[in-house]
């Protein structure tokens, strides 16, 4: 039965387009003997891949405790080698010397703790020179030249960075024996693969370690595999939108400022997603047409939704989809409450979609009178940043 298992589970992975994976289980020590790995710490937020990640921080400091046997087994071959040729060995990677790296994306992440803290919600660890923010994947190469006896890379939200990282990774595994660790999103509030770096992140890893939580609902304890962002406005829950700014830079406290998202994690009954059905119906069709120079259809419904939002096409597929239906699903009308919704939309068309030019972007933010500041805010987030003030 186990082997069935095994064989449609890998199946469905190259169905994916994936590799077929190890799967482990994640309440072991850390296994500093094995070289070359790409481990994937994979789960919603609060799930602890972070915390993971801690843990693996102290399990170094407790090898790196032991004696030189331990040491030619945590080093990689050709630094072996050069012992037995009489030389130091001075900067080949041990893998029991761990580096914690963040994306400067994330750095506001944990605002009230050190600032070499590997900090996760239920405290942190203190790394000292072993802890650096990086911006992308060249950083990430610079940082690894310039610390060539560290053998083991803790790579934090390394779905952030851009699709050469996961190829970076490979080479070093492959031909220094480094080990890449990598807690890190790989679905995102939407549940969809988070980017083209998440997808190649899976297709090049060697294991995975899936975590779960549970559901963050009030009323529901099932095991949960999602992360949910939502809003609060005036005390209520306000699921986000589908086209809602796929990146949000920001920290884990609770917010009750409805610009600001929420976070935590939801089965499949209480994740909330309104908007998906019209952005594919209305919101990306209405795009598209703009790309080919049809921008009044998108305009009026921009206007609608700042102006008279009942008027909109999104009020009215939410009115048939959540309201007008057997089994309703009223929660979903709470995501029309959320400030910004045409500035969200457009964000989604112009920083994801590619559908809109500059120009079109500047002319509605301008003939609509859109915020620019929180635009601003959220085209940058999504590294797509727009003068908006000229």
């Amino acid at each position: 039965m186990a082997a069935n298992t095994e064989r449609e589970t890998a199946g469905f992975l190259k169905s994916l387009g994936f590799p077929a994976l190890e799967v482990h289980e994640a309440f072991q020590h850390f296994d500093f003997r094995a070289a070359g790995r790409r481990i994937l710490v994979i789960g919603p937020m609060g799930s602890g891949k972070t915390e993971y990640s801690a843990r693996l921080w102290r399990d170094g400091e407790v090898a790196r405790k032991k004696g030189s046997k331990v040491a030619s087994e945590t080093t990689y071959w050709d630094a072996q080698k050069s012992l037995f040729n009489g030389e130091s060995g001075q900067g080949n990677a041990d893998r029991r010397n761990i580096f914690f790296v963040r994306s400067r994306l994330d750095a506001g992440r944990f605002p009230d703790y050190p600032a070499d803290a590997l900090a996760y919600r239920g405290g942190f660890e203190r790394c000292g020179d072993r802890i650096a923010f990086v911006q992308d994947s060249f950083g990430l190469e610079d940082l690894i030249k310039a610390n060539p006896d560290i053998g083991t890379w803790i790579i934090d939200e390394a779905a952030f960075y851009d699709e050469r990282i996961a190829y970076l990774m490979k080479n070093e595994s492959e031909q220094r024996g480094l080990v890449f660790v990598c807690p890190t999103l790989i679905l995102n509030f939407r549940r969809e693969i988070f980017n083209a770096t998440a997808r190649l992140l899976v297709e090049n890893a060697t294991d995975v370690y899936p975590l779960t939580a549970y559901c963050e609902h009030q009323d529901c304890i099932e095991d949960s595999f999602y992360t949910y962002r939502y809003y609060k406005v005036d005390g209520k829950e306000c699921p986000a939108l589908y086209f809602d700014p796929l990146i949000i830079v920001g920290g884990d406290r609770e917010k009750d400022d409805p610009r600001e998202p929420n976070y935590c994690t939801r089965c499949d009954k209480h994740h909330f997603l309104p908007g998906k059905e019209y952005t594919y119906f209305i919101l990306k069709p209405l795009g598209e047409a703009a790309a080919r120079g049809e921008l009044s259809a998108l305009e009026k419904e921009l206007f609608a939704i700042n102006n008279n939002i009942e008027g909109s096409e999104l009020y009215k597929t939410f009115l048939r989809r959540y309201v007008h239906q057997e089994e309703a699903q009223v929660e979903n009308m709470n995501a029309l409450l959320v400030p910004c919704i045409a500035e969200r939309a457009l964000c989604y068309l112009y920083a994801e979609q590619n559908l809109l030019s500059m120009d079109q972007l500047l002319y509605l933010v301008n003939k609509l009178k859109l915020d620019r500041d929180y635009l601003s805010q959220r085209l940058r987030d999504n590294r797509r940043p727009v003068d908006l003030f000229k």
